[in-house]
């Protein structure tokens, strides 16, 4: 409807061959995509998909700073109620950015939630303070997806509002730039009297006796250290079985 199409596909998963969510268009012409990204939120099946550039991923036109205040969370469906039917539900309230029925992969059947994004946060305050939230004969849950996750919000609280309180302490002990409420404290008093040191009967040592003189050095005679033969010494030739080996004078 936006222009000639050059090529397209849904992606399917490879192991159970069922579809992913998500696919992709290719426009011949720069002007057609520009008109489908005019209405990014299409009904296709009975269900709200919305459309934005390729090279934007899952990140596109959806994520907006606002989009925590205007994504509603719906609970408590029926089973036999369909994408379509909320859509057509909420949209009294706004017009509707995408949204849908939360379907099992497997059996296709509805898990009883869905979910629903509104363009403004006006139309899911709306929404929300609708006392009249009866959908396929069942009263349902409406509120913020972001409260939904159960995460807990830490109220902070200002400085001037903490005041400071004094910490009651063991008696004896005073605080710090205040008089003590008591005259006589009890416990321990400080400083504690110390009793005084007795002289002991022991009588002081001795001085230290003078060194001992000292001797004069003794000279000893000096001793001539032999030296030892360098190399072999000489051997006396032996003939056999042990006797001396003798050579003749000539």
């Amino acid at each position: 409807m936006h222009g000639e199409i050059e090529e397209g596909a849904v992606i399917y998963d490879k192991a159970t061959g069922k579809s992913r969510g998500y696919g992709f268009i290719t426009y011949k012409h720069m002007e057609s995509a520009h008109s489908a990204l005019r209405a990014p939120s299409k009904l296709i099946d009975g269900r709200m998909a919305v459309c934005n550039l390729a090279c934007e991923g899952l990140t596109g036109a959806s994520t907006t700073p606002d989009l925590a205040q205007r994504k509603l969370y719906i609970g408590g469906l029926s089973p036999d109620v369909t994408s379509e039917m909320l859509l057509n539900y909420f949209g009294r309230h706004g017009e509707i950015e995408e949204g849908s029925v939360a379907y099992d992969k497997d059996t296709n059947e509805s898990r009883g939630f869905g979910f629903v994004t509104y363009k403004t946060t006006e139309a899911a305050k709306k929404a929300i303070d609708d006392p009249q939230k009866i959908l396929g004969g069942r009263t349902i849950i409406v509120k913020l997806a972001d409260t939904h996750k159960g995460k807990p919000v830490q109220t902070q609280v200002p400085a001037a509002a903490v005041v400071p309180l004094a910490m009651p302490m063991a008696p004896g002990y005073p605080q710090l730039g205040k008089a003590h409420p008591s005259a006589a404290p009890a416990g321990y008093a400080y400083p504690q009297p110390v009793a005084p040191y007795q002289a002991s009967s022991y009588s002081s040592p001795a001085a230290a006796p003078t060194p001992y003189p000292s001797q004069s050095t003794i000279a000893y005679a000096s001793i001539a250290a032999k030296k030892d033969p360098q190399g072999i010494p000489p051997t006396t030739p032996m003939g056999m079985s042990g006797y001396p080996y003798y050579i003749g004078k000539q």
